[in-house]
């Protein structure tokens, strides 16, 4: 059994606390998600759990986490940068399950996996597949090393929707306990039984954790459901409060003008005013007693986005966005896809699904190369891989800035605010953000840009699920135009109007598409 108890873990760079007291256990049987918003320190725990060395850089922390000689498997959101230059058969070389595995159960994984078992073997570089096929070799290799507990970050992201069901069976097909961060809602609605939710409240200064041993929709339920019930009696509480105060100062006002009055030849009269007043005075020293005894509202991190505003110019529906043609969609010399032609109208929302490896990614980047020259329209790009357009260097307040007028600063850093950034993050390089902290900077590029089409490759990838309802909801309303690549099943099924699959023989238009 895996225990934590005590847990405090405090960032270096600005000594905030990103949780504090936090004890749990994981027992047999145990799919205990870890949600969050973005830079509360999910990431952060699951590596320190599994290894304190990969946080001692920008972390400290004190309590006991007790593993009882147990192995873990550990499942990092990114591939290290040090094995994206091997090839894939260097890096499973270096797992001794792999080299101990029998072909029979190496293709057995991989087809369960989706993936050629001829794979494993392969001299492509880690660094030039895709993001699913990534995450599905990794996984691949996790499994068998069979672990005692298995933490996963981010397992989800990436993985085509075939895979993504694989992944649900996995998880909840796990004797041993699973801790994992997922923000796809689908996933934790089917996997688990059991919540970690860590919150950063106040601006970042106050560290909040709930531990709740049931599933992510009643746990997101029940939440819910208090928090309305302590808003309703907090503000039931507020009213009545004001109705005392107000008959309280009328009584006040009252023994008061009594007291300015009164004639000097009446000093018996005075005496009783006295007493009366020093009542009064005691009055309202209890009304200040029930005001700090009463019910707070609720404090909670809410999921907080600009949405695009009257900067943002409608398409007509008649519009013709793009018209594209492709002969043959390659990668290397590698033929992915022949004969695709893609064609969006107006405020179209239109998203592009298919599996991990078939193109999607590099078909996205070439529309959107098209796209972003154009004058007639104003388009926006959001890479799956932040670094192609992100420089690390660069501080929030610098890569959205245009101008660099002090009014510009100013009006950026009131976004910036609204999205749940710190003035401490304002100066931090973006580098050092998390996965959603970045997103974030995209979206509101966006909206600042006016864009009215966007093409976005996995935009809700690294949102948490809390927020998911939020962002989902603006690109839903979104007046404009969208092409996108999506595996997250809600995203699909509440934004986008037209689903077309990327196969080897081109675009295949899915009518009635349901991803659930």
């Amino acid at each position: 059994m895996l225990q934590v108890h005590g847990l405090q873990i405090t960032m270096k760079k600005d000594l905030r606390v990103l949780v504090e007291g936090l004890s749990f256990s994981l027992r047999p049987g145990d799919k205990m998600a870890v949600v969050g918003e973005e830079g509360n320190g999910k990431s952060t725990l699951l590596k320190l759990i599994y290894d304190s060395a990969l946080v001692e850089g920008y972390a400290q922390w004190e309590g006991h986490i007790q593993k009882d000689g147990m192995v873990l498997g550990y499942l990092g959101q990114e591939l290290p940068e040090a094995d994206k230059g091997k090839t894939v058969y260097e890096l499973c070389a270096e797992n001794d399950a792999f080299l101990a595995a029998s072909p029979k159960e190496l293709n057995a994984l991989a087809a369960k996996l989706g993936l050629d078992p001829g794979t494993f073997y392969s001299d492509q570089l880690m660094g030039a597949l895709s993001g699913g096929e990534k995450v599905k070799l990794r996984m691949a290799l996790l499994a068998l090393t069979r672990p005692g507990c298995y933490l996963l970050d981010e397992p989800s992201n990436d993985l085509d929707l075939q895979t993504l069901r694989w992944l649900e069976g996995f998880i909840t097909g796990r004797q041993e306990p699973v801790l994992y961060i997922s923000h796809d809602e689908a996933l934790l609605e089917a996997t688990a039984n059991s919540v970690l939710h860590m919150e950063q409240l106040r601006r970042k200064t106050l560290p909040r954790h709930t531990v709740a041993r049931v599933g992510y929709a009643p746990y997101v339920a029940e939440r819910l459901h208090n928090f309305q019930k302590q808003e309703q009696l907090a503000k039931k509480e507020r009213q009545e409060e004001r109705k005392q105060q107000e008959r309280f100062r009328q009584l006040y006002q009252k023994v008061e003008h009594q007291q300015n009055a009164i004639s000097r030849q009446d000093p018996h009269g005075g005496r009783l005013l006295k007493k009366k007043m020093k009542a009064v005075k005691s009055l309202e020293k209890r009304y200040e007693r029930e005001h700090d005894a009463m019910t707070q509202l609720p404090d909670t991190e809410e999921a907080i986005l600009a949405g695009f505003g009257d900067n943002t110019r409608p398409l007509p529906g008649g519009k013709t966005v793009l018209d594209f043609s492709l002969p043959r969609l390659e990668v290397r010399g590698r033929v992915l896809a022949e004969n695709l032609r893609l064609h969006l109208r107006g405020p179209e929302h239109v998203c592009i699904i298919g599996k991990n490896g078939a193109g999607k990614t590099t078909l996205l980047r070439q529309v959107a190369q098209a796209l972003l020259g154009r004058e007639d329209i104003k388009a926006a790009y959001m890479p799956q891989d932040y670094g192609e357009l992100l420089d690390p260097a660069l501080t929030p307040v610098e890569f959205l800035a245009r101008t660099g007028e002090k009014e510009e600063h100013t009006k950026i850093k009131t976004y910036l605010g609204s999205m749940k950034y710190t003035p401490e993050e304002f100066s931090h390089p973006v580098g050092e953000l998390s996965g959603g902290q970045r997103a974030k900077l995209f979206f509101l590029k966006m909206i600042l840009d006016g864009a009215n089409v966007l093409v976005l490759d996995e935009p809700t990838r690294n949102f948490s699920p809390l927020f998911g309802p939020v962002i989902r909801g603006i690109l839903q309303g979104f007046p404009g135009a969208i092409l996108s690549v999506s595996h997250d099943r809600r995203y699909i099924g509440q934004v986008c109007g037209r689903v077309l699959e990327l196969t080897e023989g081109g675009l295949v238009e899915m009518p009635g598409f349901s991803a659930l």
